[in-house]
C-alpha cells in the first residue's frame, strides 16, 4: 500500500494529536469531552464537582440561547444577540425564574408616579366639575320628626329647631381659639383639608385610639351647611373638594363663623348663640373663656359630655368627662399661645343653668322618644344632626294605657310612702324608680318609666340607664348555668335544682381544685347570708326561695363565673352591663344591666327559652316610603325549654309561692306568676322583676344624689329600716300588671320536667337531713328581706328586724291572720286557697293533683313545698 494512504497512528495519551495546519486538535471521544465556558468542549480538566456543574449550566445556557437565534457556520456558533428591551420591561428581558417576573424598581417608581399623576389629574378634574351648591342644607327648612302610639295616634311631634345665627363680631375671641384650638389648630393656615390629620385620625382608630373623624373646621362647615351628614364615600369625597373651593372663594372668619352657627352643642341648640342660652342663659358675646371652653368640649358629644347627662349616662358621669375635656381645653389654648396660664390656671369650671324638656317632650314621652329615636338612627345609620332635620314618622310598640298604668303605679308608691320634705334626715330625697314591660316571644316593649319627666329636670332615662346593680335578680343565671353546663363534680352534666349546697352564715368559698378563694389581701374569702342567717343544708331551689347567698355563690365557682356570664348573655343581657370582675360577687348580681334588658331576659324564661332582641319602632316612614330594616326581630332559642321552664317553676311555686318567698307579695296580682327580689349591698338599690305568660316586667328602686352620681343607702327611706325588692318595687309591678293584664285570660306556665343529676356541693354528707322540707312557721318581716350582694372577709354587723306590727294603710305589711295553711302534701287539694281573683281553675282543677292552690285571702299560701300546681312531687 502506498505510504500516503497509511492512518496516522493513535495517539495514547489524553490530548489528540495536532493537525498539521490550522491549530486544530483533532475530536475527542465523547465521554472525555468537557464543556467550556462558551459551551464548546474544554481541553482543561475541570476542578471538581463544583466547577463541573457550573460549567454545566453555562453550557445549558448556551443551548438556550443558541436555540432561541445563534446559528452555527462551520461547526461553530455564532455571536449570541441578547433580547432587544422594551419600553416597559416587563417580563424582564435577559433575566431568569422569578427575577424575570420581578418588577424593577425604576417600574416601580414609574408606576408610582403614574398613579399620583392620575390622583392629580382626577382631582383637578373633580374641582372643576364639583361646584358650591348654590342653597345651603335643609337646616331652615327642617320638618318634625312624628312619634306614634301602637295604636296609631300621635305621641309626639318633635323637631323645632332652637337655632340663631351671629356675625364673627359677636363672637368673644375665647370662643374662637377655643374652637380653632381644640378643633383644628392648623385652621388659619390650611388650604381647607388636613390630609395629616386625616392619616393620623385612621392611624389612631386603627390602635384602637378615639374615633376621630380628621375633618378641618372648614369641612365639618362644609358638611353642616351644603352636605348631610350621611357616612359615605361619595359624600366624604364631595366634602373635601368643596372644602377646597370653599377655602379659595372664602374668608377665614366666614368660614368660622358659619362653622360655629351651624354646629350642634345638644339641649336641641344648633349654633353658639342657641348654646349660650340653652347653657348658661346669656348671649354668645357675653361667653367668658371658661364657658366657652365648655361649649367647645360639648361640641365632641353633647350625650357624653353635658353635664346634665344623656340618654344613658349620668350627670356625674357626664360631669367627669366634660370637666377632663375642659382641661384638655384650656391647656390647649395654652400650649398654642392663646391664653396666659396663670390666668387659666384661675378658671373654675363654670355653673350650668338648668336643662330644659324640649317641646313635646314631658312626662314619660321624653324617654320614649328618645329610645325610639336611637333606634331609628342605629338601624338607618343617621347621626343626630341628619335624624334631627325630620320628616320621619315613627311608629313605635309603646302602648299608651300601659304607660299611664305605670306612671300610676309609681307615683302611688311614692305619693304613699314617701315624705321628703317631713322625715329628717333627707333619706326620701333623691330616690328613683326605673321600669320596663316587655312581651315575651316578641320583644315588644309595651311600657317604661323613666322618672318624673324631662319636665321635672330629669333627663336620664331609668328604664334603660346602666349603674344599678341588680341584686339577687342575678341568681336564676347563676342555677340556669349550673343546669346547662354541670359543676366540676357533675363532670359537667347539668344538675338538678335538689342539688343540695351549704346555706350557712360567713361561708369559706372555695375554688374548684377546692382551695381557698384568696381576697385582695391573701386572706380566705368568707360569704355572709342576710342578717347572719344560717340556714344549713338547702337544695339549691329551696336556697332561691329564700335568697340565700351563700349557696349561689359557691355554685357560681362550681359552675364557672365565666359559664353564668355565658348564660346571661343568652338571655339577653348585654356585654356592657357585665361587671368585668368574675370574682365569687359576680354571682350576686354586680353587673348592671338596665330595666328593658332584665324584663327581656326574664321574658326568656317565661317564653321557655326562646329569646327575642327587645325593640320599640315597628315601622318607619318618609316622604311616603318606608324605610327598611324595621322588621320584627327573629326568635332564637337561649336555652333549653325545660331549663327555662324549671326556672319558671322554681320562681313561681317557690319565690313567689313559698312559705319563706322572698317575693310572696306578688300572690297580689291574683294569677299566675314568677319572679325574683333583688337587693344590693348597703341596700343601695332594690328590685323585682317578675312575669306572667304574657307580660314579663322589671322595676328597680335606688337613691342617686344627681351632684354627686353615687348610689345612697336607702336604709330608713320611706320609714323602713331597709328597702327590699319585695316590698315598693313589687308593689309598684302588682299595681302595674294589674291594669295592664286587666280583661286577659288567665294562662298557666309551661310544665317543668325533672332535670339534671343530683350533685351537692362540697362537705354535704351524702345521707343530709331531708332538706326538702318547707318549714311552715308564722312568717314574719324578717323573712323576707332581700340579702346582701357584697362578699366580705370579715363578720357583718347584725341588723335589727323591722317591727312586725302592721301601720295602718301599710300595703305590703302582713299580719298573722287570714293564713290558711294548706297541707304541706298539698292533700286539701288547694280548695281553701282558692284565689279571690277568680283563679278557681288554678286553685281547684291543678291542685287536685297534689299542686299548691297558690291562691289566697291574705296570707301565705297553702300546698306545702311538696305540691306542685302542675301535680308534680317535688322537693
Amino acid at each position: 500500500m502506498s505510504e500516503h494512504r497509511r492512518k496516522p497512528p493513535q495517539s495514547r495519551g489524553r490530548r489528540a494529536a495536532q493537525p498539521p495546519s490550522g491549530g486544530r486538535r483533532a475530536a475527542q471521544p465523547p465521554h472525555e469531552i468537557t464543556p467550556s465556558s462558551h459551551g464548546m468542549p474544554s481541553d482543561r480538566p475541570h476542578g471538581g464537582r463544583a466547577e463541573a456543574r457550573r460549567a454545566a449550566q453555562r453550557a445549558a445556557g448556551g443551548r438556550r440561547r443558541a436555540a432561541s437565534g445563534a446559528t452555527a457556520v462551520g461547526g461553530r456558533r455564532a455571536r449570541y444577540e441578547p433580547e432587544k428591551k422594551r419600553f416597559i420591561d416587563y417580563p424582564r428581558a435577559g433575566k431568569d425564574g422569578w427575577r424575570r417576573w420581578a418588577p424593577s424598581w425604576k417600574l416601580i417608581a414609574a408606576l408610582c408616579l403614574a398613579f399620583l399623576g392620575a390622583l392629580v389629574g382626577l382631582a383637578g378634574l373633580g374641582l372643576a366639575m364639583v361646584e358650591v351648591p348654590s342653597e345651603k342644607n335643609a337646616l331652615a327648612i327642617q320638618e318634625s320628626n312624628v312619634y306614634y302610639w301602637k295604636d296609631g295616634s300621635v305621641m309626639a311631634q318633635v323637631g323645632d329647631k332652637n337655632r340663631q345665627n351671629v356675625n364673627i363680631e359677636d363672637i368673644p375671641r375665647s370662643m374662637q381659639d377655643a374652637v380653632v384650638s381644640a378643633e383644628n389648630a392648623t385652621f388659619w393656615e390650611d388650604s381647607g383639608i388636613d390630609p395629616m390629620g386625616i392619616a393620623r385620625a385612621a392611624f389612631n382608630m386603627a390602635r384602637g385610639g378615639d374615633t376621630q373623624s380628621g375633618s378641618t373646621i372648614t369641612q365639618q362647615f362644609v358638611k353642616n351647611t351644603y352636605l348631610t351628614q350621611e357616612q359615605t364615600i361619595s359624600r366624604k369625597v364631595r366634602e373635601l373638594l368643596i372644602s377646597i373651593k370653599v377655602n379659595a372663594d372664602m374668608e377665614k372668619e366666614e368660614i368660622l363663623q358659619g362653622y360655629l352657627n351651624t354646629s350642634y352643642y345638644g339641649r336641641g341648640a344648633y349654633g353658639v348663640e342657641a348654646a349660650a342660652q340653652a347653657y348658661f342663659g346669656k348671649s354668645a358675646e357675653d361667653l367668658t373663656t371658661p364657658e366657652s371652653a365648655l361649649l367647645t368640649t360639648v361640641l365632641k358629644g353633647p350625650d357624653l359630655y353635658d353635664p346634665a347627662g344623656g340618654e344613658k349616662t349620668s350627670a356625674a358621669d357626664n360631669t367627669e368627662r366634660a370637666k377632663k375635656r375642659w382641661n384638655w381645653v384650656l391647656d390647649r389654648m395654652v400650649e398654642l399661645g392663646k391664653l396666659d396660664k396663670a390666668e387659666r390656671d384661675g378658671y373654675e369650671f363654670p355653673k350650668l343653668k338648668p336643662r330644659k324638656p324640649l317641646a313635646g317632650q314631658n312626662g314619660q314621652v321624653g324617654y320614649m322618644v328618645s329610645i325610639a329615636g336611637a333606634e331609628v338612627r342605629k338601624k338607618l345609620g343617621l347621626s343626630q344632626e341628619l335624624f334631627d332635620q325630620g320628616g320621619y314618622q315613627i311608629h313605635t310598640t309603646f302602648e299608651k294605657d300601659k304607660v299611664t298604668a305605670l306612671t300610676k303605679a309609681v307615683d302611688k308608691v311614692r305619693k304613699q310612702y314617701l315624705k321628703p320634705e317631713e322625715r329628717p334626715g333627707g333619706k326620701d330625697k333623691h330616690v328613683q324608680f326605673g321600669a320596663a314591660s316587655v312581651e315575651p316571644g316578641t320583644g315588644r316593649i309595651v311600657a317604661i318609666y323613666g322618672g318624673p319627666g324631662f319636665d321635672k329636670g330629669h333627663f336620664t332615662n331609668n328604664a334603660d340607664t346602666q349603674g344599678v346593680p341588680v341584686g339577687s335578680t342575678w341568681k336564676p343565671f347563676v342555677l340556669s348555668a349550673a343546669m346547662e353546663y354541670g359543676t366540676y363534680k357533675s363532670g359537667g352534666e347539668g344538675i338538678s335544682p335538689e342539688s343540695v349546697y351549704n346555706g350557712d352564715n360567713k361561708l369559706k368559698i372555695k375554688r374548684q381544685d377546692g382551695t381557698d378563694y384568696l381576697d385582695k389581701e391573701g386572706n380566705p374569702f368568707y360569704q355572709v347570708n342576710n342578717a347572719d342567717e344560717d340556714h344549713g343544708p338547702v337544695t339549691l331551689r329551696k336556697a332561691m326561695e329564700v335568697s340565700a347567698n351563700t349557696p349561689f355563690v359557691q355554685l357560681g365557682m362550681d359552675v364557672g363565673m365565666d359559664k353564668v356570664k355565658a348564660m346571661a348573655k343568652k338571655a339577653g343581657i348585654d356585654e356592657d352591663s357585665f361587671d368585668p370582675n368574675l370574682n365569687p360577687s359576680f354571682a350576686l348580681g354586680t353587673s348592671t344591666p338596665g330595666a328593658i334588658e332584665m324584663a327581656e331576659a326574664y321574658a326568656t324564661f317565661a317564653k321557655s327559652g326562646i329569646h327575642v332582641e327587645p325593640y320599640a319602632v315597628t315601622k318607619v316612614m318618609k316622604e311616603g316610603e318606608e324605610k327598611e330594616g324595621f322588621e320584627k326581630p327573629h326568635r332564637e332559642t337561649a336555652l333549653d325549654a325545660n331549663i327555662a321552664n324549671n326556672i319558671t317553676d322554681i320562681l313561681h311555686r317557690n319565690v313567689v309561692n313559698g312559705p319563706e318567698g322572698t317575693g310572696h307579695r306578688a300572690q297580689q296580682l291574683g294569677r299566675p306568676a314568677a319572679g325574683k327580689t333583688g337587693t344590693t349591698d348597703q341596700n343601695k338599690s332594690a328590685w323585682w322583676v317578675g312575669y306572667t305568660p304574657q307580660l314579663s316586667t322589671a322595676v328597680t328602686m335606688f337613691r342617686s344624689d344627681p351632684t354627686e352620681g353615687t348610689l345612697l343607702s336607702m336604709n330608713g327611706t320611706g320609714g323602713f329600716k331597709s328597702i327590699h325588692g319585695g316590698e315598693l318595687p313589687t308593689q309598684v309591678w302588682v299595681d302595674y300588671m294589674k291594669a295592664a293584664l286587666k280583661g286577659k285570660p288567665v294562662e298557666s306556665f309551661p310544665r317543668a320536667l325533672p332535670i339534671g343529676k343530683k350533685a351537692d356541693g362540697l362537705g354535704i354528707p351524702s345521707a343530709s337531713p331531708s332538706v326538702s322540707e318547707t318549714p311552715d312557721p308564722t312568717p314574719t318581716e324578717s323573712e323576707t328581706t332581700e340579702p346582701s350582694t357584697e362578699p366580705s372577709s370579715s363578720a357583718p354587723t347584725p341588723s335589727t328586724q323591722p317591727s312586725d306590727t302592721c301601720r295602718p294603710g301599710e300595703w305590703f305589711c302582713q299580719d298573722n291572720e287570714g293564713q290558711t295553711e294548706g297541707n304541706t302534701n298539698g292533700a286539701d287539694q288547694g280548695q281553701t286557697e282558692g284565689n279571690t281573683g277568680g283563679e278557681d281553675d288554678e286553685g281547684q282543677t291543678e291542685g287536685n293533683t297534689g299542686g299548691d292552690a297558690q291562691g289566697n285571702t291574705g296570707g301565705r299560701p297553702g300546698g306545702g313545698d311538696n305540691g306542685s300546681i302542675w301535680g308534680m312531687n317535688g322537693n
